[in-house]
């Protein structure tokens, strides 16, 4: 066991005051995402936005991991997750010119979180000869060579950053599909990780709502800066209620049934933590961010037919959001959410409509399609009730039980 383990209790522990201040930055680093994809709305723009969504994800996902283990009540643990949350800010404020003079701050705050936490997690917490040890050490040498490419990256310029970046961002995304393979070093099995079933999946779900109120304060904030009238009011009512349905679509049986889900796995609880988690989620909040920048676009032109690459914004946001979904439930349960694959599709061929449509228009069929998944989500629930079935809570419970 590593110094400044969490207790044994963990499995029931939730998040702490430290760690929801953690999350804070976050708020501002989702922010400055959304704006960069708003300023610059075009298939760079998009890549470029999506590379540095990835980058502030898995700052944070790593974060999580590793403050599932460690005791939060630790003036050490706090005093480096203090330290990271500066670093996050620097790499937050650096965001509008991440691919511009602010290039060596950005991936250079990264590069610091990333190899700082990890060199904090060797050689420091981890007792020598531990698997705790071990498995940071084999950790921040994947980060390392990563920085090697972020760094050089930051130093090239035009075509050669954007690939050394990607690059790096592939070997870091790769890691944990790896298990972070070494070399002469035998492999590691996934059963080296210890996930606290209950910390860990509410630390996933709150950064789902720090994305859905960041989505709230661009509506918010787009509304009152513009002249209000009714058009308006009602594109600014529409956005809230799209963002209200995502809300409920993720809250309000899914997230329950997944960490039920997750804590049942046994020997799979890590893989599915991984899969699930790690890589899904990240694409549920980019669902989100692209939704928040298309109800922007909405509230600021209620009336007018948006072009081509505008539409594309607003419609994607709900698709990609309903599609991973969909993915989720199929890692979770290994069952298709036809319901949400359906309204991915629908909310894609509303872009059609977008061509000659009023921006007021798609905004009221994107949400009146996340109403109708959620509408026969709950029918589909209320047969299954009459029909004698138990429900996907219940059915997980018998299964445990038995």
């Amino acid at each position: 066991m590593s110094r400044f383990q969490r207790g044994r209790d963990s499995e029931h522990q939730r998040t702490t005051s430290l760690e929801l201040f953690y999350d804070l930055v976050f708020v501002f680093a989702i922010t400055q995402v959304s704006h960069l994809l708003l300023h610059h709305l075009s298939w760079e723009g998009a890549g470029q936005s999506a590379l540095v969504l990835l980058v502030v994800w898995w700052a944070w996902n790593y974060t999580i991991w590793v403050t599932n283990e460690l005791d939060p009540d630790s003036d050490v643990v706090r005093a480096l997750l203090i330290a990271i949350m500066l670093a996050s800010l620097l790499m937050a404020v650096a965001i509008p010119q991440a691919f511009g003079a602010r290039a060596g701050l950005f991936v250079g705050s990264y590069v610091a979180i990333q190899v700082g936490r990890h060199s904090f997690l060797a050689f420091v917490a981890g007792t020598r000869g531990t698997i705790e040890r071990q498995r940071a050490e084999r950790i921040l040498t994947w980060f390392v060579v990563a920085g090697v490419f972020w760094i050089a990256g930051a130093i090239a310029d035009g075509p050669p950053r954007t690939a050394l970046w990607l690059l790096a961002l592939a070997i870091d995304y790769s890691g944990p599909v790896l298990t972070y393979w070494l070399p002469g070093r035998p492999p590691m099995p996934n059963t080296v990780w210890d996930v606290g079933t209950a910390h860990f999946a509410e630390r996933f779900q709150l950064f789902v709502i720090i994305a859905l109120g960041e989505s709230i304060a661009v509506t918010g904030a787009t509304t009152s800066e513009t002249d209000l009238d009714l058009t308006r009011v009602v594109a600014f009512a529409a956005a809230f209620l799209s963002t209200a349905a995502m809300w409920w679509l993720y809250f309000n049986y899914v997230a329950r049934i997944a960490e039920r889900r997750l804590e049942l796995a046994g020997a799979r609880r890590t893989s599915l933590a991984r899969d699930g988690y790690t890589y899904l989620h990240v694409v549920m909040t980019m669902g989100v961010i692209v939704s928040a920048v298309g109800d922007e676009l909405v509230i600021a032109h209620p009336t007018e037919v948006l072009p081509g690459r505008e539409v594309a914004a607003v419609v994607a946001g709900p698709a990609i959001y309903l599609l991973a979904h969909a993915l989720f439930r199929l890692r979770m349960s290994g069952s298709i959410s036809t319901k949400r694959l359906a309204g991915a599709v629908g909310c894609v061929l509303v872009g059609g409509i977008g061509a000659f449509a009023p921006a007021l228009v798609v905004e009221a069929l994107l949400l009146a399609i996340l109403v109708a998944v959620i509408v026969a989500e709950y029918v589909s629930g209320v047969r299954r009730a009459a029909r004698g079935e138990p429900a996907p809570l219940e059915r997980l419970d018998e299964t445990a039980g038995g």
